[in-house]
C-alpha cells in the first residue's frame, strides 16, 4: 500500500479498555457476574461504639473458558468489571499499552477488517452489518449485493476505532471514514469491487449458494410491510419540517425506500449521520451525497482533509446533529441491532423532533427531565436534595457533553482543612461562602459520586470543585474554577456543574454578544473558555442556523400582538385566603395546566398539565411569571392568567396534538395558565436565618457561649442535645479555659458524626498553639436529656441551644427541672426561637396579643420556623417558663439573645436565658456513692493522655 507520506507521527490514540480487549478476544464466552459485598468500614474514629454502615461496594467475577478471576471491591459496578478484566489480561500476559496499535498497524488492521466483513463467515455472524448484507442480497438488478459504504461506516465500531487511530480528525469529520473504507477496498481488488465515484462496495465473486441459503433461511418467510414515521427536514429554511411515512417491506432494503423519498435513484449514494442522542439510539439523519463525492485517494492518511461538498448546508439538521448535513434530509430511527435479524424501528414524530431540538440547551434538558416544558426552568442555585427536582446539574452537564460529542467532563475535587477554609472564607468574604443548610445537606448517589483521595479528606474539611471540558481530540474547551467552599463534596460538584450550565445557557442564547459582555459573563460564572475551539465544537452549527437557538430557545421578550390586554400581572385569583402563603425558600406543590387560546372565539388547545408539580420558591426553578403569580396566592386558591407566546419550539415540544397546535399558531393566540396552590412547606429555620443574618445565628450563639466560658473561666462543659456536635466542634476553634467537654443526644447517627469531627480535630490539632490544646478529655453519650445520669453532675457550664422547641412543652419543662435539680451546673444557657420574630422572617402577620397564648400558638403552628418544632414561645412565655424554673431550683436567671437589639421590637430572633446557680452554705457538689446513676451509654470517649 502506498500512503504518500510517513505514518510515523505523534498522534493521540484511543486506548481500549480492559473489558473491550476481553470482548475482542473472547466475545460472548466472557461472562461477568457482579455481586454486592460488605466489608469492614474504616470510620477514622477509634473508640466509636456505633456500628458503621459502609458504602455499597461491588465485586466482579469474570469467567473465561480456561479460568476465572475475581476483582477487588469498588463503589461502581463498571469499575469492578474493568478490574476483573484487567486481572484476566495480566494472567493472559497481555500488556494494555502494547495492545494499542500504531497508525501503520491500524491501517493494516483496517484492510483486514474490510476483508473479514466481506468473507463468507461474516455473513452468518450476529452483527448489525451482516443484516445489511443479507438485505442487500435481496436488492434487484445491478444493486444486488451492493452495500453502501456509509452503512459499513456506521455499523462497525471496530472499523471506526481503527480510523480514529489512523487520523484523530475523523472524530470531527466522520465522513472521512468513507474515504478510508473505499481506499481499503481498493487495496483488496481480488475480493471486492468499488466503482469509481460510487460510495458502494460489493464482492467480486458471489457468495456460495449454501452460504446464501443458510443466511436467508434465518429471515422471516412472511412478507410484511412496516410503517415507520420519520421527519423530513428540507434544506431551505423557508420550507416547513414535515412528517413522512416510510413503508418498509420485510423482503426489501430500507435504504432504497429512504433514497426514493430523497429523490435518489441509487441508495448507494445515501449518506448517514452519526446517532442523535444516546449512543444506543438508532436515530440518524439520512441525506444525499453529491454526484461526485471527493475521495482523496492520493494524499497521505494522517493529513487527509475534508473537501467541501459544494452543496447547500442543511442548517436545521446540522444544528441538531452536530455534524454537517447537506441538502434535504430525513430523520428516522431504524436499523439492525446485535440482538436479532429483524429491523429495529421507532417512530420519530414532530414532537420528538422539537424535543430533540430543545435538548441542545441545558435548560431544555432540565425542562424535559421534569416533563414541564412550559413551566420549569433550570434553577439558579443547587438547593437541598429534597428541593431539587429533575436531573441533577452534573447529569445535565454530562448529557450536554454527549450531545456535542465532547469528552465526559472532568471533575477535580479538592479537600481543604477547616482551619484553612475558614481563613479563605473570611478573606474572600463572598456571599456564596457560607455554612447554610444548602451546603450542609447529605447526598449520596452512585451515579453522582466523585472520587477524592482519601488521604486528602479530613472530617470537617471544606471542598471546592474545578471542572474541565475537552473535545474528543482532547483539546481543552472550557474550565470553571469557582472560588466557593462547601462542607459537602457533592455540593461542590453539583454547584460547579450548575455554574457551567448557567453560563452555557446564557452564552448559547446570545452567541453574537460583544467581547466585553462575553468577558463579563465569564467572570460572573468563574468560566475560562477557549473561544476558537468552543466555537468549532459547540457553536458552529448554531451559528450557521442564523442563531436559531438564540431566537427559539432563549427567553426573548414575548409579543402578544393584541391577544390580551394585560401582561401576566393581570391575574384572576379565586378562593378563600387560608393565610398559608409561600415565601422565599418554601417548597411549593401546585397543580397546573397550560393551553393555547385564540383571540375572539377563545378556543383552547391543552398543551401541558401536571397534577402535582413541586418547586422551591426563589430559586428560579419556574418561569418568572408563574412564580410571580404563585407568590400572591395562598394554599387552596386557584389562579388563571395569560402570557405571551414563548418560543415556538417550546410550544410544539409540549403539544400533545401537533396538527392542532400548528393550526392555533397560524392565528393570534397566547398561553393560558391555570394553577391551584396545593401545599406550602416552609423553609428550614437555618435557611431563613441565613438570608437575614451575617454571621449566621448559629455562629452568634457559639460566640455567646464562648463569652460566658471566658467570663466564668469554666473548665467543663456539657451540651444537652448536642446533635452532630456543631457547638462542641465550633468551641475547639476558640482559645478557652475548657478542659472537659461532653455531649448528650438521642440520635446515634448525629453522635457518630460528632465523634468523627471531634476526634479529627482533637487528634490533628495537637500543636501547642492550637486553640483546643487545653482540652484534656471529651465524651459523647447516647441518652435522653430528660433522664438523669450522675456522670454529668457538677459541670461548670451546660448548654441547650435551639433544642427544647423540638420537644413537647411538657418535656421541655421536665428537662428544666431535671437539669437544675439533679445535674445542677453552675451555669445553664438555654436558647430557643422567639416566636414574635417570625413576622420578620416570614413576612406574616401574628395573631392578636389579646388572644389566648395557647390558642395563638396552635393557630399559628404553620408559621413555626421549622416543621419539626413542637412549639415556639413568645418572649413573655419564655421568660415565664425560665423564671419559674429559677425560683423553684435556687438559680438566678438573666435574659438576652442574639441577632438583634434588646430594645428593638420584636426582640431577638434567638432568645437566651442564662441560669446562674445560687450557692448556699448547705449545698454539696459531690454525690454519694448510692446516688450514682448511669442511664446513658458512652458512644465515644477521648483522653489526651491516651
Amino acid at each position: 500500500m502506498e500512503t504518500g507520506g510517513s505514518l510515523v507521527q505523534a498522534i493521540r490514540k484511543p486506548t481500549l479498555t480492559p473489558k473491550a480487549i476481553i470482548h475482542q478476544k473472547f466475545g460472548s464466552k466472557a461472562s461477568y457476574t457482579v455481586e454486592e459485598v460488605e466489608e469492614p468500614t474504616q470510620n477514622g474514629c477509634p473508640g466509636l461504639a456505633i456500628l458503621q454502615k459502609g458504602p455499597c461496594l461491588y465485586r466482579c467475577s469474570l469467567d473465561l473458558p480456561d479460568f476465572t478471576v475475581v476483582s477487588g471491591s469498588f463503589k461502581k459496578k463498571k469499575d469492578a468489571e474493568q478490574s476483573a478484566a484487567q486481572i484476566a489480561l495480566e494472567k493472559l500476559g497481555i500488556n494494555l499499552s502494547a495492545d494499542s496499535p500504531t497508525a501503520e498497524e491500524a491501517w493494516r488492521e483496517l484492510i483486514a477488517r474490510v476483508k473479514y466483513i466481506f468473507s463468507n463467515e461474516f455473513l452468518s455472524a450476529l452483527h448489525p452489518l451482516s443484516s445489511h448484507f443479507k438485505a442487500a442480497l435481496r436488492r434487484v438488478g445491478d444493486l444486488n449485493a451492493s452495500v453502501p459504504a456509509s452503512v459499513i461506516a456506521i455499523c462497525d465500531g471496530k472499523l471506526n476505532n481503527l480510523c480514529k487511530i489512523i487520523n484523530p480528525t475523523v472524530e470531527s469529520h466522520p465522513l472521512l471514514v468513507l474515504s478510508y473504507i473505499m481506499r481499503a477496498a481498493a487495496g483488496l481488488p481480488e475480493l471486492v469491487v468499488g466503482a469509481e465515484g460510487q460510495l458502494s462496495i460489493w464482492r467480486k465473486d458471489p457468495y456460495p449458494p449454501n452460504v446464501i441459503e443458510s443466511s436467508i433461511s434465518q429471515q422471516s418467510d412472511v412478507a410484511e410491510s412496516i410503517t415507520i414515521m420519520a421527519i423530513y427536514i428540507p434544506c431551505s429554511p423557508e420550507k416547513a419540517v414535515e412528517p413522512v411515512i416510510l413503508n418498509i417491506s420485510s423482503t426489501g432494503y430500507y435504504f432504497d425506500v429512504i433514497a426514493q423519498i430523497l429523490g435518489l435513484s441509487d441508495a448507494n449514494m445515501v449518506l448517514v449521520s452519526r446517532t442523535i442522542g444516546k449512543a444506543s439510539s438508532e436515530t440518524r439523519f439520512y441525506f444525499a451525497a453529491p454526484k461526485s463525492y471527493p475521495l482523496d485517494m492520493s494524499s497521505d492518511l494522517l493529513n487527509a482533509i475534508v473537501v467541501p461538498f459544494g452543496g447547500p448546508l442543511n442548517a436545521r439538521a446540522s444544528s441538531l446533529c452536530g455534524q454537517d448535513i447537506y441538502g434535504d434530509s430525513i430523520l428516522a430511527s431504524i436499523g439492525y441491532t446485535w440482538k436479532g435479524q429483524d429491523i429495529f424501528h421507532e417512530d420519530v414524530t414532530l414532537q420528538s423532533y422539537y424535543r430533540m431540538l430543545i435538548s441542545k440547551i441545558p435548560s431544555g434538558v432540565y425542562k424535559l427531565s421534569r416533563e414541564a416544558i412550559l413551566a420549569a426552568e433550570l434553577p439558579l442555585t443547587f438547593t437541598t436534595k429534597t428541593n431539587w427536582k429533575g436531573s441533577f446539574p452534573r447529569e445535565i452537564l454530562s448529557s450536554f457533553c454527549r450531545q456535542y460529542r465532547l469528552l465526559e467532563p472532568v471533575f477535580c475535587v479538592s479537600s481543604i482543612p477547616l482551619k484553612v477554609s475558614s481563613e479563605l472564607s473570611r478573606s474572600n468574604n463572598k456571599p456564596g461562602v457560607s455554612e447554610s443548610a444548602d451546603q450542609e445537606r447529605e447526598y449520596t448517589n452512585e451515579n453522582e459520586s466523585v472520587d477524592v483521595d482519601p488521604k486528602l479528606v479530613v472530617s470537617g474539611s471544606s471542598f471546592t470543585c474545578e471542572i474541565k471540558i475537552y473535545s474528543k481530540c482532547q483539546d481543552l474547551i472550557l474550565e470553571c474554577a469557582p472560588n466557593v467552599l462547601y462542607k459537602k463534596q457533592n455540593d461542590a460538584v453539583q454547584s460547579a456543574s450548575l455554574k457551567v450550565l448557567s453560563w452555557l445557557n446564557a452564552y448559547l442564547k446570545d452567541i453574537d454578544m460583544s467581547l466585553e459582555k462575553e468577558k463579563q459573563l465569564a467572570n460572573v460564572f468563574d468560566i475560562k473558555f477557549y473561544r476558537q475551539i468552543f466555537f468549532k465544537e459547540v457553536v458552529k452549527c448554531l451559528s450557521v442556523c442564523n442563531c436559531q437557538h438564540n431566537e427559539t430557545l432563549g427567553r426573548k421578550e414575548p409579543e402578544l400582538n393584541g391577544v390580551v390586554e394585560n401582561d401576566a400581572s393581570y391575574i384572576n385569583i379565586e378562593g378563600t385566603d387560608s393565610d398559608l402563603c409561600p415565601s422565599n425558600g418554601s417548597l411549593l406543590c401546585v397543580c397546573y395546566s397550560v393551553s393555547l387560546v385564540t383571540k375572539g372565539e377563545l378556543q383552547k388547545e391543552l398543551l401541558e398539565s401536571i397534577e402535582e408539580f413541586e418547586f422551591e420558591m426563589g430559586t428560579g426553578a419556574v418561569i418568572p411569571c408563574l412564580e410571580a403569580v404563585v407568590s400572591q396566592m395562598s394554599v387552596g386558591q386557584s389562579a388563571c392568567f395569560y402570557t405571551e407566546l414563548p418560543p415556538e419550539d417550546l410550544v410544539l415540544a409540549a403539544a400533545k396534538d401537533l396538527a392542532n397546535a400548528l393550526a392555533f399558531l397560524t392565528s393570534p393566540c397566547c398561553l393560558e395558565y391555570s394553577i391551584i396552590l396545593l401545599q406550602v412547606t416552609e423553609p428550614p429555620e437555618d435557611r431563613m436565618e441565613q438570608a437575614l443574618f451575617n454571621p449566621p445565628l448559629s455562629k452568634q450563639r457559639v460566640e455567646y457561649a464562648v463569652q460566658q466560658i471566658q467570663e466564668f473561666c469554666a473548665t467543663s462543659l456539657v451540651d444537652f442535645g448536642c446533635g452532630s456536635g456543631s457547638l462542641l466542634e465550633s468551641l475547639l476553634e476558640y482559645p478557652t479555659s475548657l478542659e472537659t467537654i461532653a455531649g448528650v443526644d438521642i440520635s446515634q447517627k448525629s453522635l457518630s458524626r460528632a465523634a468523627k469531627v471531634l476526634h479529627s480535630k482533637l487528634v490533628m490539632k495537637s500543636d501547642f498553639d492550637a486553640p483546643c490544646r487545653s482540652i484534656k478529655s471529651a465524651i459523647l453519650f447516647d441518652g435522653s436529656i430528660t433522664d438523669f445520669d450522675s456522670r454529668l453532675c457538677g459541670f461548670d457550664l451546660a448548654t441547650c441551644l435551639e433544642v427544647i422547641e423540638h420537644m413537647e412543652e411538657e418535656q421541655a419543662s421536665l428537662f428544666g427541672d431535671i437539669v437544675l435539680s439533679s445535674f445542677r451546673p453552675r451555669i445553664l444557657i438555654v436558647s430557643t426561637p422567639n416566636y414574635e420574630y417570625n413576622v420578620v422572617l416570614q413576612k406574616s402577620n401574628l395573631t392578636s396579643h389579646e388572644d389566648d397564648p395557647e390558642e395563638k400558638i396552635q393557630s399559628q403552628s404553620c408559621k413555626f420556623r421549622n416543621h419539626d418544632h413542637k412549639f415556639e414561645w413568645t418572649r413573655e412565655q419564655f421568660q415565664h417558663w425560665a423564671s419559674e424554673l429559677a425560683v423553684r431550683h435556687k438559680y438566678r436567671v438573666e435574659f438576652s439573645g442574639v441577632g438583634g437589639v434588646v430594645d428593638l421590637e420584636p426582640g431577638f430572633p434567638s432568645q437566651i436565658a442564662v441560669f446562674r446557680r445560687v450557692f448556699l452554705p448547705e449545698d454539696a457538689d459531690g454525690l454519694k456513692d448510692e446516688d450514682s446513676v448511669w442511664q446513658y451509654k458512652v458512644i465515644w470517649e477521648w483522653n489526651r493522655s491516651m
